[in-house]
């Protein structure tokens, strides 16, 4: 999958309210937040990429958790219970959010738990992207 592009449209989606809100809790500007978003999409693409192969085990354990239950880990997001869609991908980005969090915090030095709430953002827009993108039959 091509990042760039995914991560634009993932921008666009956000829009700047949403980048205001992401920059609000990031204590930065604009530019900052968007840093901080293309990180983050960067993870959940190829950052899950590589930890199926560097560890295909941890893939492997929350694509099964998220079959189990679809709807629990976004829902655990707060915020996104009341979210209607996602089904595996979201229960899929909800599992995998932790090791991306930590990740991104890495990264970009910011403490775990604000890029945490960061991701309960990025993770509805990033699935309205890629439900877009499915109808569309794209991959860009």
């Amino acid at each position: 999958m091509n990042e760039e592009p995914l991560q634009q449209d993932v921008l666009d989606a956000l829009d700047d309210a949403g980048l205001q809100e992401i920059a609000g809790l990031l204590g930065t500007d604009a530019a900052g937040a968007r840093e901080v978003v293309g990180t983050t999409v960067s993870e959940f693409s190829g950052g899950l990429q590589d930890r199926a192969v560097t560890d295909p085990g941890e893939v492997q354990q929350a694509y099964a958790e998220a079959q189990e239950a679809p709807l629990s880990g976004v829902a655990t997001l707060g915020g996104l219970g009341g979210m209607g869609a996602g089904g595996l991908m979201g229960g899929l980005l909800a599992r995998i959010s932790r090791p991306v969090a930590n990740a991104v915090a890495r990264k970009t030095g910011l403490p775990p738990a604000t890029v945490a709430r960061v991701i309960e953002l990025v993770i509805p827009v990033l699935l309205s992207v890629l439900t877009k993108r499915a109808a569309r039959g794209t991959r860009k």
